[in-house]
């Protein structure tokens, strides 16, 4: 999520929040239907970090894809003729990804137009499980999955949290991971030493990739949906 930087104008909060587009939400400003601290915000007010902001239910049929991302397509901000998902999914334009894949790995992405999931699934607090199957130019080794598993030492200074790895065959594991830093498996497995050959995410919360092939997607419906919201407390 882009990070929000205060103060700032309610249409734009709103939309940085993923409830709505700005000029959605200036339509329910107009309407009344939105409230800064318990009072009626007017077009144009500022928030505050610290302030509470209210949206009457707005009455719209929300959608949720499970959609596998092939490797080479991007998923925020396509330059120069790059395609992005929006590209191929034949859904209205107010879906958008929750988080991101590299250009250069594949596998699930969900998207929504439902605003709420957004910082519940991709605020860090939360320790929500991501699983990926990962492909290196040489052979996997215990030493290398138990360091990886403890926590490494990254580019930035930073060690990442202890996670889940397993081995499946001579250059490929799976790794389970709670956080989200940008390129956090590439840059753990450079630490050690290892490059990267293909990454795929396989798994969000209970949400998985299954046998959705490249470019394919379906919606997120039943008991599927029921138990992914419930995990992320809005159900």
């Amino acid at each position: 999520m882009e990070e929000i930087k205060y103060p700032v104008r309610i249409n734009k909060y709103l939309a940085q929040k993923k409830v709505c587009a700005r000029r959605e939400a200036d339509e329910l400003i107009i309407q009344g239907k939105v409230k800064i601290n318990g009072k009626k915000a007017v077009l144009g007010a500022k928030v505050n970090e610290n302030d509470k902001v209210t949206v009457e239910k707005i009455n719209k049929k929300l959608v949720y894809i499970a959609f596998n991302k092939p490797k080479g397509m991007i998923t925020h901000n396509p330059e120069n003729g790059e395609k992005s998902i929006k590209d191929i999914l034949d859904f209205n334009k107010e879906i958008f990804p929750l988080g991101r894949l590299d250009k250069d790995s594949s596998g699930l992405i969900i998207l929504t137009n439902d605003g709420r999931v957004t910082d519940k699934l991709l605020n860090p607090k939360y320790n929500h499980d991501k699983e990926y199957i990962v492909r290196v130019v040489k052979p996997v080794d215990g030493l290398f999955l138990k360091k990886l598993s403890e926590g490494v030492k990254i580019d930035d200074g930073t060690i990442t949290k202890k996670c889940f790895t397993q081995k499946i065959s001579r250059d490929r594991f799976s790794i389970v991971l709670t956080e989200g830093k940008k390129h956090q498996i590439r840059r753990m497995c450079d630490a050690l030493g290892y490059s990267i050959a293909h990454l795929e995410r396989r798994r969000v919360m209970n949400i998985k990739l299954g046998k959705l092939m490249p470019g394919e997607f379906r919606e997120i419906t039943g008991k599927e949906l029921e138990d992914f919201l419930r995990s992320l407390e809005l159900k």
